[in-house]
């Protein structure tokens, strides 16, 4: 029975998104292609005195993203500190420094890592200016820098890559709000909260008294999920039942958090001219997230171990309105995409169990991946499959009638040692600095031993990754902590889009040209298997040493 529902309850997901891929696609495209500006568009641009219609080379793209996430790091950072003297404060103190700095770099960097208990330290306020804010425009980034990359590999001998100002307006006003709002109304049926209560005591039936927290939830946890943020309102984020109150809420919850991922690769298809094109990099992300989440829901289904044996099953950490597939479902689905967001306590899965969430973060998150960052991602593997394709029978390598040469074959392979740099040196030093691995060992890790590598392992990866969640046995407020995932959080988002954009520059620079005999075809199950392949075999290389240190040692036991 258990499995019935579990199959059903994927085909039901995948029937959603399929009837979403080619309209919110086609919707997508239209947005970024579209040469006529909304009244209100035409407002903001006349305030920040932007010229919608001036095209941005890729340095001038990035120096924007860069200035308006330095902005937002600022007034987060700032709203944070002065939360004390703000209204609906709830009477909460100023976020401390380091904090501050730690939550300010996750919200801008699309990670919502929470080192904090979210309804006993930040106010309505701050949630809704500060923290609800940048769940909006970080998303509207990532949407960007990938169309911006989309634009190099459809335009012939150009030295711009699109507007970045208009790409933001367009993706939180156009995308991403509309259909928020929706979503948010759909959780409020389903009976998320929406209120400015505070907090409320109520009484028990066993005669004490307990506290209730309220809150604006529904409007924060659509935009949360469909700009695969992350960020909970409350401490158990989707775990929680004023966040997730039903089986079917946390269904709707995976349609938002897959909707756009999985709808970019038909607008790729779409403005690069070819909707073959986009199956082919939906057919990856698809064949990938349904072997992520047959592997995870066997592992937890089977509960190896003495206690999941003696219950009957692995059902410590997860909510029972759920269950084992509900929850290995949401798991893959929140950490295939960078959301984060939990509703069950990953940290708590068997061994090799929760290493698959881990796993999921590894691959790059592309499958699908976060909003945009997911398609960008894809697409830099694709330049690495078509260069080895090209090393393998002799030719030079070439994607969509674009020469992969060295420049291009170079970004894309410092955008691949990124993140793995930020995971491995973050837990090295993490362990090896005698002064930090005191403080980690004795204050941050509750569970010593292999378990203890991997929950510290787990959050730099989760950080590095932009993705959010956690192991949930590790106390992460502390000094080293609060610096070091800052730090990564901010270079892992960044760094990379600097290699995507100068290779969108690169390649927008180009002319297209024509497909002989010896070019790859890349639209085709060969190459659908060989990016595949390459996405999972870098991964592998980099990471196997370290994960047979922590959830593999622990798995085989």
């Amino acid at each position: 029975m258990g499995a019935l529902f579990a199959v059903l309850q994927a085909a039901t997901l995948a029937l959603i998104l399929a009837l979403l891929y080619r309209p919110l696609g086609d919707w997508l495209a239209h947005v970024y292609t579209m040469t006529k500006d909304w009244r209100l568009e035409r407002g903001i641009y006349r305030v920040v005195g932007v010229d919608p219609r001036s095209e941005q080379t890729w340095g001038a793209y990035l120096r924007g993203v860069l200035a308006f996430s330095l902005i937002g790091v600022l007034l987060v950072y700032l709203l944070q500190r002065a939360q004390a003297v703000l209204p609906y404060s709830l009477g909460l103190p100023a976020v401390p420094e380091g904090l501050a700095f730690n939550t300010a770099a996750s919200f801008v960097a699309n990670t919502n890592w929470q080192s904090y208990s979210p309804e006993l330290t930040m106010g309505y306020t701050v949630q809704l200016a500060g923290l609800a804010v940048q769940n909006f425009v970080s998303a509207a980034v990532g949407i960007g820098v990938a169309i911006a990359l989309v634009r190099g590999f459809a335009r012939r001998r150009s030295g711009t890559i699109g507007n970045v100002w208009v790409d933001l307006v367009r993706g939180s006003f156009r995308v991403l709000l509309p259909i928020s709002l929706v979503g948010a109304v759909v959780l409020l049926a389903g009976g998320v909260i929406q209120n400015f209560a505070g907090f409320t005591e109520v009484g028990t039936l066993a005669g004490g008294s307990q506290t209730l927290p309220g809150g604006p939830v529904a409007s924060q946890e659509a935009i949360k999920l469909l700009g695969t943020n992350g960020g909970g309102f409350f401490n158990a984020n989707s775990a929680h039942p004023f966040e997730n109150p039903t089986a079917w809420t946390s269904l709707v919850q995976n349609v938002l958090m897959l909707a756009i991922p999985f709808a970019l690769p038909r607008a790729f298809g779409r403005m690069v001219g070819s909707n073959r094109q986009g199956l082919a990099i939906l057919g990856v992300m698809a064949t990938l997230f349904v072997v992520s989440l047959t592997a995870l829901s066997l592992l937890e289904a089977r509960g190896a171990g003495t206690a999941p044996e003696l219950a009957g099953a692995a059902l410590e950490g997860k909510e029972q309105r759920f269950g084992i597939f509900a929850s290995t479902l949401f798991g893959s689905t929140s950490t295939l995409t960078s959301t984060g967001a939990v509703n069950s306590m990953h940290d708590s899965y068997t061994a090799l169990g929760g290493m698959m969430p881990m796993l999921n973060m590894m691959l790059g998150e592309v499958a699908p991946g976060g909003v945009g960052s997911g398609l960008y991602g894809m697409l830099v593997l694709a330049v690495i499959a078509v260069f080895i394709a090209g090393l393998l029978v002799g030719r030079t390598p070439e994607y969509l009638g674009k020469k992969i040469g060295p420049r291009e074959i170079k970004l894309a392979s410092l955008y691949i040692l990124v993140t793995p740099t930020l995971v491995l040196a973050g837990t090295a030093l993490s362990f090896a600095v005698p002064g930090i691995r005191e403080d980690v060992v004795s204050t941050s890790i509750w569970n010593p031993g292999v378990h203890g590598l991997s929950e510290v392992l787990y959050a730099f990866t989760s950080a590095s990754n932009n993705n959010g969640s956690a192991f949930a046995g590790l106390t992460a407020n502390t000094p080293w902590l609060n610096t070091a995932l800052g730090v990564a959080m901010l270079l892992g988002r960044f760094i990379p889009i600097v290699f995507v954009l100068a290779l969108a520059g690169s390649l927008a620079a180009q002319d297209t040209v024509p497909a002989t005999a010896g070019t790859l075809p890349t639209h085709r199950p060969q190459f659908v298997g060989l990016l595949a392949g390459v996405t999972v075999i870098v991964t592998a290389l980099t990471y196997f040493p370290v994960l047979t240190l922590g959830p593999l040692a622990e798995g085989l036991i």
